[in-house]
């Protein structure tokens, strides 16, 4: 097996929102949940290693990158690429930083890039600035998000507080002018003593010009974003086909429902559209740490309802709800708990004969692949802009395949709940 393009991201939704982009763009792809401990097979052109490396202490989530990295090298990957949120968040003093210039390091790379943008999904970046929509990302719902909360929405004073090397900026004007102008900026950046390039970005035409002008960089560093413009660079080098279907998967039956322990904005939308038109049960942080049995009552719920279709289980609650919440148990006690129960849930349903199941929230969906036993992901059709179906990798192969939706709280329309099944083969 030889990977052209190795992938290391630091959450579980975040790596599959890549390897759907990836997909899209033409490279059959999987996810494996941590570095891989057996070989993939061979019809695979792009490997993303999810790690939970966000909010993890930064010597932690350094050591974690590096075995990823080796794991990729040791498969032959031609370009690595870390992975981090388009909203660029980790904690104050990291991650991303300090885990970039340790794969730059390891990689012998003196030089990258820094793009969260994703104009899709409306995160793009002007003058080094990153933008939800038409705000700042600083004045956005992330300002108040209860792990990484994001005070300041300049990318290039963001970076250069988290590294010790120089951080420079490749603006919009450049941008537009197309590949061999960003090549020409990135080169004079380096002249400068710059090792990151924060680099504009409004659009997906401006996304294609980054990533062919990457093509020569040992590390991409970004959001999903850039994944729309790598896979071309292979393909001008020979290494890959034009016309690959990428993102085929085994027909999956079986129950269905959806787990939701995120409380962005945009899960609180789609929570409020399902509990209108589906069945749904409340998780309550506060009962768990009582020790009532909510497991057992969740699932003794969803026995009663889930023939009749899709069920909801969530526990996603207004940031006054969460702060809440963490002001009496403790953000990481409270956090804990709601991951726990949600694996235990998920465990259940697919004992109840659950076979198509979404999930919102990284720390969630991280919670439930493990209790599942999955260690990889085939990645398939697309849902919403980063956020395709997969179908689950187990070490056990006469199970019975399990399809995931694996969706970063942010991401997904409104409706994201509700339209999900209809593309998924039965």
């Amino acid at each position: 097996m030889t990977v052209l393009l190795g992938c290391i991201a630091d959450d579980f939704t975040g790596g599959t929102d890549l390897a759907g982009m990836l997909v899209k763009a033409g490279m059959r792809t999987v996810q494996m949940i941590g570095v891989p401990q057996e070989p993939i097979g061979d019809d695979i052109d792009a490997v993303v290693i999810a790690l939970k490396s966000r909010t993890t202490p930064a010597a932690e989530a350094i050591e974690e990158s590096l075995a990823a990295l080796r794991w990729l090298q040791q498969a032959g990957c031609k370009q690595a690429y870390f992975k981090y949120c388009s909203t660029f968040d980790s904690t104050a003093k990291g991650n991303i930083g300090p885990v970039a210039e340790a794969l730059m390091d390891a990689l012998g790379s003196k030089f990258t890039i820094a793009c969260p943008a994703f104009p899709a999904n409306n995160r793009t970046i002007y003058k080094g600035y990153l933008f939800a929509g038409d705000q700042l990302l600083s004045e956005s719902g992330m300002r108040n998000h209860p792990l990484t909360p994001m005070n300041d929405a300049s990318l290039v004073r963001v970076l250069q507080a988290q590294v010790k090397g120089k951080v420079g900026l490749a603006e919009y004007s450049t941008v537009l002018k197309g590949e061999a102008a960003v090549r020409e900026r990135f080169a004079a950046l380096q002249a400068e003593g710059c090792n990151f390039a924060v680099v504009d970005a409004l659009s997906n035409d401006d996304l294609m010009s980054i990533g062919a002008a990457c093509a020569d960089l040992p590390l991409v560093t970004a959001g999903s974003g850039i994944a729309l413009g790598l896979p071309q660079n292979f393909r001008r080098a020979g290494l890959l086909a034009d016309d690959l279907v990428a993102d085929t998967l085994p027909p999956t039956g079986g129950l269905r429902a959806v787990i939701s322990g995120s409380c962005s904005i945009a899960t609180q939308g789609q929570v409020a559209a399902m509990r209108a038109a589906h069945p749904s049960f409340n998780v309550d942080p506060f009962e768990l740490a009582r020790g009532s049995d909510v497991v057992g009552a969740a699932l003794a719920w969803a026995a009663q309802h889930i023939n009749a279709g899709p069920v909801l289980i969530y526990a996603t609650a207004t940031p006054e709800a969460v702060k809440a919440v963490q002001a009496q148990l403790g953000a990481e006690q409270a956090g804990n708990l709601v991951e726990d129960a949600f694996a235990a849930i998920a465990k259940g349903l697919v004992g109840l004969g659950v076979g198509q199941l979404i999930v919102a929230g990284g720390e969630t969906s991280g919670a439930v692949v493990k209790a599942l036993g999955v260690s990889g992901l085939r990645i398939g059709p697309e849902i919403d802009p980063g956020v395709p179906w997969t179908v689950g990798i187990t070490r056990d192969a006469s199970a019975r395949p399990l399809a995931l939706a694996l969706k970063s709280g942010n991401f997904g329309t409104p409706d994201f709940f509700l339209k999900a099944w209809s593309r998924l083969a039965s």
